[in-house]
């Protein structure tokens, strides 16, 4: 067991989840009047699509399963995804704390449609219309996918990186198809990851991945 611990004691920063989890809850309960609704035109063009459902719950196994994969195989890139992750969840904390938001923008669904509409009434019933800006189901994708591209050994695997990018941009857009987020959600999201990309992967991150120049002797 020590041996154990002692192999993976980078498990730490999943603490975080003790952070977000009781601060997001609170805020699901609190923020239920009085908030800003994130509505722009675009988000009047874009129907609603029950199907979208399916990249929307992968997100799950996406995010989950890139962190489980760097907690194994890379502990410097599992950090700089849990920095990438938490920074910007952190930030989506304290603009739903100091800037209360949410949509106007679900539709009414009948669960008994079919089996996407029974998954998307299981999910309105389990999560408020509220604290959606920036969208963390975006930003998170985004975050996953840097760390993908970024992944010295999934270099050669382009199978891997295409399915990334392919799945990555599905789970965007199954925020706005599905209603559960504005495009100025998603926005916010992409400018937030562009931030925090810039410090998490930025010079410095190059810098560190360029082979040693050894001087010549003599």
């Amino acid at each position: 067991m020590k041996d154990l611990l002692k192999k993976y004691w980078h498990i730490w920063a999943l603490g975080y989840g003790f952070i977000y989890l009781p601060w997001f809850l609170y805020l699901e309960r609190t923020v239920v009047r009085d908030y800003t609704v994130m509505h722009v035109r675009l988000d009047d063009y874009i129907p609603f699509n029950e199907y979208f459902i399916v990249p929307y719950l992968l997100w799950f196994i996406y995010v989950a399963g890139a962190v489980l994969y760097f907690f194994f195989t890379s502990r410097q890139e599992y950090y700089r995804l849990c920095i990438f992750l938490f920074t910007g969840m952190t930030a989506s904390l304290l603009i739903c704390t100091f800037f209360p938001n949410g949509t106007d923008l679900r539709v009414t669904v009948d669960p008994q449609q079919n089996f996407c509409s029974f998954l998307v009434s299981l999910v309105h019933s389990a999560d408020t219309s509220t604290n959606v800006f920036p969208s963390i189901h975006a930003y998170n994708s985004l975050g996953v996918h840097a760390a993908v591209m970024n992944s010295a050994a999934l270099q050669s695997r382009r199978g891997v990186r295409r399915g990334s990018f392919l799945l990555m941009v599905a789970i965007c857009l199954s925020t706005v198809f599905l209603k559960q987020h504005s495009a100025i959600d998603v926005m916010g999201a992409m400018v937030l990851a562009y931030m925090v990309y810039s410090f998490v992967y930025g010079e410095n991150y190059a810098r560190s991945k360029r082979p040693v120049r050894r001087k010549a002797l003599g």
